[in-house]
């Protein structure tokens, strides 16, 4: 059961005239990120109530392949994948979104508890109230929390037989060197238990990119809103009609990359600060790193995990692996 003290926010902002009084370690990050060179912003900024229901959007898309893939990979090898992980008492679900990829497995996994963390609260707050009508059985404990820099579980988790879910390619979002201390943190919490994640491979550049850069726009209007969010965060003056969505394969590092570019030259401000970019600078907002089968057991190998499997495919295009802590 979810009660409103087991989901944690993040405090708003607070404004004194046009300065940040007491900033908040997100205020913080925001205005060193803008102020580097490059700028950057870091992707969970991406994910406010509009940026994950926008990004749910785009996982319908013809061009957004990872999510077609990983159904299929569920499909057909999930009694194998079930057998590997063996029983769950919690399901822990990282960046669980609307929560619906952890729901398919409750049939073949079958935790007792299940605990979806995201960044962006509010959305996983109505997700959490639609399984507690369909699943009222189940034990849910959601939290809000950006778990990329630290793991924080309540202490009424239970320790044994945990399963930590990590779907979709936002594996792929940290660098290889932030990805290993990741996959250390969660093997730190796992108890004997074990990962479940899902890993982009490597493809060419036309199948990939237009995954990134769609037809319809979604993905730039889910880029964009970044924008609106850092306002939010910030007290920024950002105008999204002076920017525009860039996405491309950096083939040397095997990642996709997202910008914002000016379209022309302009000032942004927010209290206490403020930068100007040149026509066609930009503020690099994420990357999805692209791993071979190989590379990534090798990650988790370094990590300390054992008992590797992994599942592919017909196309070898997605992967999921399941290890042990």
């Amino acid at each position: 059961m979810v009660s409103p003290s087991t989901l944690f926010t993040p405090a708003a902002p607070e404004f004194i005239g046009r300065h940040l009084q007491h900033p908040s370690p997100e205020q913080i990050e925001l205005r060193d990120g803008l102020m580097d060179h490059p700028a950057h912003v870091d992707p969970k900024f991406l994910y406010d109530a509009l940026g994950s229901a926008l990004f749910t959007a785009i996982t319908q898309l013809p061009e957004y392949y990872p999510t077609r893939c990983e159904a299929e990979i569920f499909q057909r090898h999930g009694a194998d994948i079930a057998r590997h992980i063996g029983p769950v008492q919690s399901m822990i679900d990282l960046g669980a979104g609307d929560c619906v990829k952890a729901e398919r497995l409750f049939p073949s996994l079958r935790p007792r508890h299940y605990v979806p963390i995201d960044i962006s609260a509010d959305y996983l707050q109505s997700a959490v109230r639609r399984l507690r009508l369909s699943y009222p059985d189940l034990q849910i404990t959601a939290i809000g929390q950006d778990f990329t820099h630290a793991l924080a579980l309540p202490a009424g988790i239970p320790a044994e037989q945990r399963l930590f879910f990590y779907p979709g390619s936002s594996i792929g979002n940290l660098s290889p060197e932030d990805a290993h201390a990741m996959l250390q943190r969660i093997r730190g919490q796992c108890e004997g238990g074990g990962l479940l994640v899902g890993v982009d491979g490597v493809k060419p550049r036309q199948v990939l990119e237009p995954a990134y850069d769609d037809a319809l726009h979604l993905t730039a209007a889910f880029n964009l809103n970044l924008l609106r969010h850092v306002n939010s965060v910030l007290g920024a003056d950002f105008d999204v009609d002076d920017w525009r969505h860039v996405a491309l394969f950096n083939s040397a590092r095997s990642r996709i990359e997202m910008h914002l570019e000016a379209q022309r030259a302009v000032r942004v401000a927010w209290p206490g600060g403020q930068r100007e970019f040149g026509a066609g600078e930009r503020i690099h907002t994420e990357n999805s790193y692209k791993f071979t089968p190989p590379s990534f057991a090798g990650l988790l190998a370094s990590a300390g995990y054992r008992d590797v499997a992994h599942w592919s495919d017909s196309r070898g295009w997605f992967s999921i692996f399941s290890a042990r802590a």
